[in-house]
C-alpha cells in the first residue's frame, strides 16, 4: 500500500478558489481503480494549510493517477494558488 501526504500553504486571498478547484479533482480521483481513500484536510489551526492525504494500492496505481486527464487539467491550476507545497510517499511496512 501506498500513502501519500501533499502538503499546500495556500496563498490566503485563493483559499476559497483552491478549495473550488480541487472538488472534481476528488470527485474523479476517487472513482480510480486502486485509489483506496483520497481526502483534503484543513489544518485545524492554519486555514490556508490544506494537505491531501491519499492511499493507493501501488505505485502503478498512483503513478496513473498523475497521468489522469483530471490530474494533468487541475493541478497546474493549484500551482498557480500557493505559497509552497511539500509532496511525501511512503509505502507501507
Amino acid at each position: 500500500m501506498i500513502f501519500v501526504v501533499s502538503k499546500s500553504i495556500v496563498r490566503e486571498d485563493k483559499v476559497a478558489e483552491y478549495k473550488q478547484q480541487v472538488v472534481k479533482l476528488i470527485e474523479e480521483t476517487r472513482k480510480e481503480e486502486g485509489c483506496i481513500s483520497y481526502d483534503l484536510c484543513e489544518d485545524m489551526d492554519k486555514p490556508n494549510v490544506l494537505t491531501f492525504i491519499e492511499k493507493w494500492e501501488s505505485k502503478q496505481h498512483l503513478d496513473l493517477h498523475m497521468k489522469t486527464a483530471h490530474f494533468l487539467e487541475i493541478v497546474p491550476k493549484l500551482r498557480d494558488l500557493r505559497e509552497s507545497s511539500e509532496l511525501n510517499i511512503y509505502k507501507e511496512i
